[in-house]
């Protein structure tokens, strides 16, 4: 098993690549925004207007290193909408001239993962030796989904709120055999488990450069995760996540070749990506999440090392709909932890 990690320019100034290097044989896949497209997170090299101009100039010099180590191109094209655009001739030129162009400097990835099945229909027709995966945020949640996209997509990441369950994962990779499939898996999500705000979140993000331009509404939080975690009452909703721990991605091994790292946004990818590499982590489980907790439940943490060996066994047994029998308020109990000053 190996990675497929979110290529981000860090605060501090060191290349990705150099991270990747570090890690090479553990990462499998680079997974990139494209400058100035809307997607699944901020768009890379804007804000409020303003251009960081040697963003993509960074960007591709990096790719070319990450690529000189043997790691698949993984370009994104998720964002939850497209507006006006989401069919048009507008929208498939974009696409086409930024494979184009990655293609013409011997960049054009090995993959395309999109929430878009007209983004799929446009690389399917013009670049048919791309690989075309189906974002997370498309939610497959059954395999009867994925008979229904065969013909779009080449790969399918697991609706994330399933994925505990290894009956229902063992059932997907079966499927996904059987038809020439890949079966894929978004590893260290901190999103809360079948979270009805999800599509309004993933709608605000995809409109991000907009909603910064307009006068918002002061005093409305709109990310649910947030508004819960106030109260510390609701922190054992963090262990009812979808996340996996390092440890736990044994059990996963013969159903995945790659596992997702979110690791686009975080302040530290060199840990996330280092802790699922070794497969254990001694510190602060929120922090290996994204989006990462650790600053709403300070000064708890939560502690990896004090989870229950059965831990897998009992969260992967859970119903879907939950049945608030104790059992992850006796787990927080022990793995909730005050920092140490």
């Amino acid at each position: 098993m190996k990675f497929a990690i979110g290529y981000q320019q860090t605060e501090n100034g060191e290349p990705f690549s150099d991270i990747v290097r570090d890690y090479r044989e553990a990462v499998a896949e680079v997974y990139f925004p494209w400058p100035g497209m809307a997607g699944g997170r901020a768009a890379l090299g804007r804000r409020r207007g303003g251009a960081d101009w040697s963003s993509q100039e960074r960007l591709e010099a990096e790719l070319r290193a990450i690529r000189a180590l043997g790691v698949r191109l993984d370009l994104l094209f998720n964002a939850n909408c497209y507006g006006e655009y989401a069919v048009s001739v507008k929208l498939a030129n974009e696409v086409g001239s930024i494979l184009d162009y990655l293609a013409g400097r011997e960049l054009l990835p090995e993959v395309v993962t999109t929430t878009s099945p007209f983004i799929a229909a446009v690389i399917r027709k013009h670049f048919p030796g791309v690989e075309l995966r189906a974002s997370v945020n498309l939610r497959i949640d059954s395999t009867l989904a994925m008979e229904y996209m065969s013909d779009s997509f080449d790969s399918f990441h697991i609706r994330r709120d399933l994925q505990r369950d290894l009956d229902t994962v063992a059932r997907f990779h079966r499927w996904c055999r059987e038809h020439g499939k890949t079966l894929c898996l978004l590893a260290n999500s901190g999103c809360l488990r079948h979270c009805p705000a999800q599509t309004f979140h993933d709608n605000l993000v995809a409109h991000d450069a907009a909603i910064d331009e307009v006068k918002n509404l002061p005093g409305f939080e709109p990310h649910l995760c947030w508004k819960l975690y106030r109260d510390p009452a609701h922190f054992v909703e963090f262990l009812r996540g979808s996340w996996l721990r390092p440890e736990d991605l044994k059990a996963y091994e013969p159903f995945f070749a790659t596992v997702k790292l979110a690791t686009r946004q975080h302040l530290h990818p060199r840990m996330v990506i280092g802790a699922y590499a070794a497969g254990y982590y001694d510190g602060n489980l929120l922090d290996l999440m994204e989006p990462c907790f650790s600053p709403i439940f300070t000064p708890h943490v939560i502690d990896n090392r004090a989870f229950p060996d059965d831990w897998l066994t009992a969260a992967r047994g859970c119903a879907t709909d939950c049945r608030h029998c104790g059992r992850c308020e006796a787990v927080l109990a022990r793995v909730l932890a005050r920092a140490a000053e």
